[in-house]
């Protein structure tokens, strides 16, 4: 999405939401956020979206992809499941609007009259950066050049504490560490804390944290959430990931969960857990960038640019007649990345393909998937089933979990691991 222009939220109130075919899907009633520790502009998660049938259902900003002209575009992808406030969360019309605070040089006290959001530069996030506030005591008639417009860090009364101890404090502490750093956090708190941090992170937030983490902090957190969440958390989970850990619960269990999710990220549940462990069948993701023989270099580069791609995802695309979702129509071959960059945008991708690399057998066991990637020097690899059809792709990064001992994620080496958190 192109950068926008800053946006005051009293604008965005009861505006529609549309598909990208143009279909109306329901209308904003209020703008999430997450607050931080200090001074530091809020994050805005997403929205809560009314339906037609009056549900209330939550909405990314990832999943935004205009907000201009009274309406908000979509990428068309909802989770309907009814929306429900989590700990780090503020709505922002519903909290943030009416609220006395204090601005920092004067030290008089304001009512907040609106707040702008503006998107990053060159990023998806999105942050509240402005206040529009009224000056005088509360409930005072508004007069004349009273109201003004201030940065977020000119005032204070909105932000959280720097030494609180509850679950929202920790998370705006440690909100810039990576996935694997925060995980390191959570396996060193307490089982209390751990699942009081687990249920304020966000789904995505979460999802990354906890394929990072060993197996039994995974079942022991995915065991605390309602089931409907734990559902809505895996299907956010990479799908080889979340395959493996619904595969270390009891079968009932499994089954409760599979009911919840979509039905296609289910069938690829289902399907992946099918494979033995450590095989290329079950180290393997589900979700490779595939694309036709007719797409263009462009397209590609478009597809690999993709922020939620790893850099394994993303060194190359693979070229299938369709239908283009896994399993796909017949694999015709690879485009690394390198090659995407050489060749003209227009150039279709299938004339550039590598066909000379041979592909894996979902039943190629862990030994023989190493010494390929050793052997070719890939950092993924396509996995084809006898009939030809692609049914998806191993990284480098799931052979080395499965090639470390279990215990390598109990190494000191991460900065988060070695601050100590009280409960």
């Amino acid at each position: 999405m192109p950068a926008a222009s800053r946006i005051f939220v009293s604008h965005l109130s009861g505006i529609a939401v549309f598909d990208p075919n143009g279909d109306q899907v329901g209308r904003v009633r209020d703008l999430v956020a997450m607050l931080r520790v200090g001074r530091r502009p809020p994050r805005l998660l997403g929205l809560v979206v009314e339906l037609s049938t009056r549900r209330r259902i939550f909405l990314p900003m990832t999943r935004v992809t205009g907000i201009e002209s009274g309406q908000v575009i979509t990428t068309g992808v909802l989770n309907v499941r009814r929306f429900e406030q989590r700990p780090t969360e503020r709505l922002v019309l519903g909290e943030l609007l009416d609220r006395r605070v204090t601005l920092v040089d004067t030290g008089e006290e304001v009512s907040v009259l609106d707040v702008s959001v503006q998107q990053l530069p060159a990023r998806r996030d999105w942050e509240i950066d402005r206040v529009f506030v009224r000056k005088g005591k509360a409930g005072a008639l508004r007069r004349k050049g009273e109201a003004v417009t201030v940065e977020w860090s000119a005032v204070t009364g909105f932000s959280l504490e720097e030494h609180g101890q509850g679950a929202e404090s920790l998370l705006a502490s440690f909100e810039q560490l990576r996935p694997a750093d925060l995980a390191n956090v959570l396996h060193h708190l307490t089982p209390k804390r751990r699942a009081e941090v687990a249920a304020a992170l966000d789904d995505d937030r979460l999802a990354d944290v906890l394929e990072e983490l060993p197996e039994d902090d995974q079942i022991e957190i995915l065991g605390k959430l309602k089931e409907e969440r734990a559902a809505d958390v895996l299907e956010a989970m990479d799908p080889d990931d979340a395959a493996d850990l619904l595969s270390e619960l009891p079968e009932e269990d499994q089954e409760r969960l599979l009911d919840l999710m979509e039905p296609d990220d289910a069938a690829d549940m289902r399907r992946l857990m099918q494979y033995e462990e450590r095989t290329a069948g079950g180290m393997m993701t589900t979700e490779p960038i595939v694309l036709q023989p007719d797409a263009t270099v462009a397209d590609a580069l478009a597809r690999v640019r993709q922020q939620d791609l790893s850099p394994a995802l993303a060194a190359q695309v693979y070229v299938c007649r369709p239908p283009d979702q896994t399993p796909t129509g017949k694999y015709l071959g690879l485009v690394h990345f390198q090659r995407l960059l050489r060749d003209p945008p227009f150039t279709l991708v299938g004339t550039v393909i590598d066909q000379d690399l041979q592909s894996l057998r979902p039943d190629t066991p862990l030994p023989e998937v190493t010494s390929f990637f050793a052997t070719y020097d890939m950092v993924a690899a396509p996995v084809v089933d006898e009939s030809g059809s692609l049914l998806g792709a191993v990284t480098v990064d799931d052979v080395l979990d499965h090639l470390l001992p279990d215990d390598w994620r109990e190494t000191e080496f991460h900065l988060a691991g070695e601050v100590n958190h009280s409960e």
